[in-house]
């Protein structure tokens, strides 16, 4: 009996010697999650290498169980590269997505799940702009920065004209053109109120018209039944689209009272810095550009109008959020690295860095000092997107609805009916 318990005590003592030299040597792990994060992941993004290192680096040094690695890649070839990687394998496993690639990507990403992600969470933590990233079942990607359409304008040019303040509403814009329009007597245009009208010479002017459709309450693009459609439809001229389309192309229409541009004006974005146009609807981000293009410019900057008479306000804004690939091999830590980054301040320094909002309501809370960022952050809160399927695409047929109102080949009811026709065909493809 005596022999046996020895023999069973230096049975244990050698196992649990060798235990300990397993543990010792990390062979064998205790109390560690096995699912815990670690190792790199890659992140493709087109933002500036320059502007984008130094905070993954303070990121990286926050959270030194993995390691975010990011290669800059170029705006132009961004859709082209990162189809390819992720065709042979090699692909990031986090990338920079904005909204207007969401609908592309949508196979081509983890859809996070609202049973890991609740969607109340996700209302309670980021502004409605970001909902561009949700579907039915779950979330595309972690919303990261809003980049609001807003209304820049010429301080000398409505102070010179007795303009107090640009205009708050659609519904005040034939007043501010009559104040600031200059003709000669033959009615060519020479200094405009506003650059709208027409398209090819309109910077961002399938934005604008986005923004006018969303403020009829239009979402453009909807779902039903888990199939994605065409909401563009119009029933008469004084359906809320076509009237929309109608207030647009007004503006290029010599016998209309505002009439206010053509194509005889540069883009538009070079017609207000050269001060031949009071307003410029451009983007959040435009800002440090505008002041570089035309540094004695007296700027500056309101919200997007409004239509008259509605409670809630809206503008158009892109949004960028932080995907996660489907041929991530890293799952796990890809999640926790595109979590982190959206709910920490590194969303806040690096919108604070490329002149946009952060996409998180608390954030949003805190608006800077600057004379800028409060009306940025504003705008941000209230912003909305929608799930453009094909830029390129929408772009065509934005551009034949107003080319074909213009040219007085459709009506407005008819080019909207045109456009939401083509585009139903879109979503389809």
């Amino acid at each position: 009996m005596k022999a046996s318990f020895q023999i069973i005590f230096i049975v244990l003592f050698i196992a649990a010697a060798i235990f300990g030299v397993l543990v010792f040597s990390n062979i064998i792990s205790l109390g560690e999650d096995p699912e815990a994060p670690a190792g790199t992941v890659v992140l493709w993004g087109t933002i500036p290498a320059e502007v984008i290192g130094p905070l993954i680096s303070d990121f990286n040094l926050a959270n030194r169980d993995f390691t975010v690695q990011y290669v800059q890649k170029s705006a132009a070839t961004f859709n082209n590269d990162l189809l390819e990687a992720l065709a042979s394998g090699k692909g990031p496993d986090l990338y920079f997505l904005p909204d207007n690639l969401a609908f592309h990507y949508s196979n081509k990403l983890v859809v996070i799940p609202y049973q890991s992600y609740p969607l109340v969470s996700f209302k309670n933590t980021f502004a409605g702009a970001g909902e561009v990233f949700l579907t039915k079942e779950g979330m595309l990607a972690f919303p990261m920065m809003i980049d609001p359409l807003m209304m820049y304008y010429n301080r000398s040019l409505l102070d010179s004209n007795g303009v107090v303040y640009p205009p708050k509403t659609w519904d005040d814009f034939p007043a501010f053109v009559s104040a600031l329009t200059k003709r000669d007597t033959t009615n060519k245009i020479l200094n405009s109120a506003v650059a709208l009208g027409h398209y090819s010479n309109v910077n961002h002017a399938k934005d604008i018209l986005a923004a006018l459709f969303l403020q009829t309450g239009n979402p453009i693009v909807k779902e039903q039944d888990g199939t994605l459609h065409s909401s563009l439809v119009a029933d008469s001229e004084r359906s809320p689209l076509s009237s929309a389309v109608q207030f647009y192309t007004d503006f290029a229409n010599p016998a209309k009272s505002v009439y206010s541009w053509n194509k005889s004006f540069p883009n538009s974005v070079n017609a207000f810095s050269a001060e031949e146009v009071a307003l410029y609807f451009g983007f959040a981000s435009e800002l440090e550009a505008l002041v570089n293009k035309n540094p004695n410019q007296n700027l500056g900057v309101a919200p997007l109008p409004q239509l008259t008479g509605t409670a809630n306000k809206v503008t158009y804004g892109r949004v960028t959020g932080i995907a996660i690939s489907s041929f991530s091999k890293n799952f796990n830590t890809a999640f926790t690295a595109a979590n982190l980054m959206a709910s920490t301040d590194f969303a806040a320094q690096l919108s604070s860095a490329l002149g946009v909002a952060p996409a998180r309501r608390d954030l949003l809370a805190q608006k800077p000092s600057d004379a800028f960022s409060p009306i940025f952050y504003a705008s941000a809160l209230y912003a909305k997107s929608w799930l453009d399927p094909l830029s390129s695409g929408t772009n065509d047929i934005f551009r034949t609805m107003i080319d074909s109102v213009l040219s007085n080949s459709k009506t407005p009811t008819q080019a909207v009916q045109d456009a939401g026709a083509k585009l139903e065909l879109l979503l389809f493809k």
